[in-house]
């Protein structure tokens, strides 16, 4: 599941790109000014940002500037601005790619794809690796020793978030907005059920964990304790 932030601050169309790429499995998360952008993309690690240029509290090339400022996450400019010169200066800016509008759901898509495998390439994939746990993203197959887990879907998404966030105390509310594309501060117990029987299939108890660890109070971490 990919994680997108979507800056635009049409209604109409905002709406109509976000049911396209949930309709593609991704998870979106809808905003319509830059100040909400940047407020998210710092509370929250998103896979790639569509981002409007025509916002209206903030240009959207000042709003790029500011997000390359905090975060490295890739970036597709969308732009009724079909000048050279202008997409050059973007993506000198740090734009990854750029769609002139009007554009297809499909174009969007499309370019979402060649955008993440060159961000993917770019981090040298692989299977992930912590003590004697191994989660392969590519063939969704996560191993404990040499027994192979058998993971539902969301529990596979679940442990590959945190597993390629090694070490990092992922904050609750971007699991929620990122794998069940819920709000950060939304009280829902779906997160802690599968925390539990992920615990399970790892063979742990979180009053003994030896891979998923709580942080009271502000998330979890996935980390090997010998």
């Amino acid at each position: 599941m990919v994680s997108v932030l979507l800056v635009e601050d049409d209604p109409v169309v905002r709406s109509a790109v976000t049911r396209a790429l949930t309709a593609l499995g991704h998870a979106v998360l809808p905003v319509g000014t830059a100040l909400e952008a940047l407020r998210e993309i710092t509370a929250t690690r998103f896979d790639l940002v569509v981002l409007d240029l025509g916002l209206p509290d903030v240009d959207g090339a000042d709003a790029l500037r500011m997000m390359r400022g905090v975060c490295d996450v890739p970036v597709i400019v969308a732009t009724a601005r079909d000048d050279e010169a202008e997409i050059v200066r973007l993506l000198n800016a740090g734009a990854d790619d750029y769609l002139v509008k009007p554009f297809s759901s499909e174009h969007l898509a499309a370019r979402l794809s060649a955008v993440l495998r060159r961000a993917r390439k770019d981090a040298a994939p692989g299977p992930i690796r912590i003590g004697e746990l191994t989660v392969d993203l590519d063939r969704r197959e996560a191993r404990l020793g040499d027994r192979e887990l058998s993971l539902t879907r969301k529990e596979f998404d679940l442990l590959a978030y945190l597993a390629a966030r090694e070490g990092r105390v992922v904050p609750r509310g971007e699991l929620l907005a990122n794998l069940w594309n819920l709000p950060g501060r939304h009280d829902d117990q779906t997160l802690d059920v599968h925390l539990s029987w992920l615990r399970r299939k790892l063979g742990e108890r979180a009053a003994r964990p030896r891979y998923l660890h709580t942080v009271r109070g502000v998330g979890f971490k996935l980390t090997a304790v010998e």
